[in-house]
């Protein structure tokens, strides 16, 4: 038996990047998976590479930072499928310069995003696996939620506040029978999902299928088991140099 055989999984950015990857990689594993993020077009491409491939899938359009959009989402799957096991929080972006080089909407938009996004995914989310008698959440934060450089302090604070946010869930998710956990990244290939395995290697950064691999591990744990984070890095990592992904 597939290790999430009859699991109905929602991911949302999984249009592409570790998103896709983590969506290929469920549905693999016996998962129906829910496609979420804003560009359809690329939606219905990655569902239809899972069908192609035996797997079930099915598309719901989101901007996360649209908590009606959200709400629909969360809704919109327990109408088709009856219930959430897994959601992975995803979706996300990456900007901001020096501090005082930063405007304000810029930090708006990546804390609209990044953080707000995410608050309205796990709250919608906990209500439905209270309900249903449990379930996982996994939050995608970066090695930037564990520590920050010059010009990361936008992206970082969005970071840092994911795992706050996943740590207070988790207390909170615990007698409910909910686990959440966050995933901490570093550099990561995204454009090269579809790309060859030997093609993300000689990349030099984190293979994307890396971090699905992880979501799984994270997914499959036994019921007396939780991690709170997993910082998930570059072999050869650089910290303090450049914006970890």
């Amino acid at each position: 038996m597939k290790r999430l055989e009859n699991k109905i999984a929602i991911v949302t950015g999984s249009s592409s990047g570790i998103g896709k990857a983590i969506a290929l990689r469920f549905a693999e594993e016996g998962a129906t998976v829910v496609i979420a993020a804003r560009r359809i077009e690329l939606c219905d491409q990655g569902a239809a590479t899972i069908r192609a491939r035996g797997g079930q899938a099915a598309v719901i359009q989101t901007d996360v930072t649209d908590e009606a959009q959200v709400t629909h989402l969360i809704s919109e799957t327990v109408r088709q499928f009856g219930k959430i096991d897994i959601l992975v929080n995803n979706a996300g972006i990456l900007l901001g310069e020096h501090i005082v080089e930063t405007a304000t909407d810029t930090f708006d938009h990546v804390m609209n995003t990044n953080l707000r996004g995410m608050f309205f995914c796990c709250r919608e989310g906990v209500r439905v696996m209270k309900q249903s008698g449990g379930g996982n959440i996994i939050n995608m934060s970066s090695v930037a939620g564990v520590e920050s450089w010059s010009g990361t302090g936008t992206y970082s604070a969005s970071k840092f506040g994911i795992l706050g946010l996943t740590q207070a869930l988790a207390d909170e998710g615990r007698p409910h029978k909910i686990r959440v956990a966050a995933i901490c990244p570093g550099r990561v290939a995204d454009e090269l999902v579809d790309a060859s395995r030997e093609e993300r290697e000689k990349s030099g950064l984190i293979d994307p299928f890396d971090i699905a691999e992880t979501a799984v591990y994270l997914a499959t744990l036994g019921p007396n088991a939780i991690v709170h984070r997993l910082v998930v890095d570059r072999m050869w990592a650089d910290w303090g140099r450049g914006v970890p992904d």
